[in-house]
């Protein structure tokens, strides 16, 4: 699947719907993406300790810039909205700075939606002591179905 020339329609369900300032849109005025599409993003991984689980975690899955750079984002604020409606503003300054992941699977197993899923927005806490605080852990979306670009 190529990116650079748009986005394909999704063959499966659609579990992440971009809208905002976005350039690539693939229905009506938005983006949507099914996990397929997601899978076929560049996928990276890291291991951190969260405050919600007890162990050190291995989180993979796109970075948010290259999902972002699928459809040709821009703004200055991302608007993260999650399956129960939990709403959450990131600045676009994280996304370039912190390699933030959408991350679709835990310790190698996709992560089921009782489980945060099926995609979780998580920051590289252990790479620096400043994202270790309520800030950026509130910036952690899981289950997250939406972004909007402003």
């Amino acid at each position: 699947m190529t990116f650079a020339q748009g986005l394909s329609a999704p063959q499966g369900k659609t579990i992440l719907s971009v809208s905002g300032k976005i350039g690539v849109k693939n229905k009506g005025d938005i983006a949507v993406f099914d996990m397929a599409m997601i899978e076929a993003l560049p996928q990276h991984s890291f291991t951190t300790r969260t405050p919600w689980y007890d162990k050190p975690v291995k989180f993979t899955g796109p970075l948010l810039a290259d999902v972002l750079a699928a459809v040709k984002a821009s703004g200055t604020t991302l608007s993260a909205v999650a399956i129960n409606d939990y709403k959450i503003n990131i600045p676009m300054q994280d996304v370039s700075q912190h390699g933030i992941l959408m991350a679709r699977l835990m310790d190698d197993k996709p992560i089921p939606v009782r489980s945060k899923g099926p995609l979780f927005v998580v920051y590289p806490f252990d790479n620096a002591a400043e994202l270790r605080n309520s800030v950026y852990y509130e910036r952690s979306i899981w289950q997250l179905k939406a972004l909007d670009l402003q």
